[in-house]
Parts: structure tokens; sequence; C-alpha cells
């Protein structure tokens, strides 16, 4: 099989922002305080800056994501994948601008202000970034280090 040319990291940036902007839901990965690893797909909604998502505070995935801070995301397949490393800010559902959580929900299809149960809004800040399709675009994969896009 012959591979494309790699795309170059504007391109990469470009196809990333697209999906962050236009994809409904995020593979969620966390971690146990105990390491116990924890997989799960999200909605979200990209703001331009960060991702907001919403899950039950009491669901493992919630819990995770409020005691360790940290998560994984992954958009895409296996051959056009991109991965995100960011922080996480846990805001109770009230905590958010009304206009803010209508967007999500008109994003999502998904209103966790109306749901059963008690939701949190995560709000994740990308600290990396990286994409690549094949194994020719793994050198340069990073677009953002650090919270900062990369030249």
């Amino acid at each position: 099989m012959t591979l494309p040319a790699p795309r170059s990291r504007a391109e990469r940036r470009r196809d990333t922002e697209h999906r962050l902007s236009h994809d409904v839901d995020v593979w969620v990965a966390t971690a146990s305080p105990d390491g116990v690893p924890h997989l799960v797909p999200l909605s979200f909604d990209w703001d331009g800056e960060a991702l907001l998502a919403a899950t039950p505070a009491d669901s493992p995935t919630g819990r995770n994501l409020a005691v360790g801070r940290t998560v994984r995301l992954a958009l895409g397949g296996t051959r056009d994948v991109s991965v995100i490393d960011g922080t996480v800010e846990v805001l109770d559902l009230d905590a958010l601008p009304a206009e803010r959580a209508d967007r999500f929900a008109a994003q999502a299809g998904f209103d966790p202000r109306e749901a059963a149960g008690a939701y949190r809004w995560f709000r994740i800040t990308p600290r990396r970034v990286q994409a690549w399709r094949e194994v020719n675009e793994l050198p340069g994969r990073d677009l953002m280090r650090d919270g900062r896009w990369l030249p």
C-alpha cells in the first residue's frame, strides 16, 4: 500500500479544529486514583478554547475527572486520529451561563440540565494535541504543547 504524502502541521491543525467544531462525540479516557482505566464516549461542544462535556457526577468518568483533573481525549478513527491531553475544570450545572449550556445542548442533542440525576459540567482545556493518519505522519504529530499551538 502506498501512503499519501504526510500533511503539514497547518493542515493537521485545520483538520483537528474542523473535527472539534463539527464532531458531536469524543472518546474520554480517565483513570481512578488507584489506576483503573475507564473509557467512554461523551458528547461535547468546542468553543475555540475548551471542550465542554457533561456526565453524572457519581459515574466512574465523573469521579475520575473530578479527582484527577486530567484527561485524554480521542477524535476520529484509527487511521485519522486527533489525541488531546487536557486539564479539567469541574462546574456545577448552575455555574455555567445559560447561553453556553444552551449551545452545548444544541450541539450534543442532549441537555444535562433536564436529565435525571446529578450531572456536572467538565470544561477541558487542551494542553497537548497530536494528529496523524499513518506511520509517515508520526514524526511531527505534535500540534500543541503546554497549551500553545505550534507554528
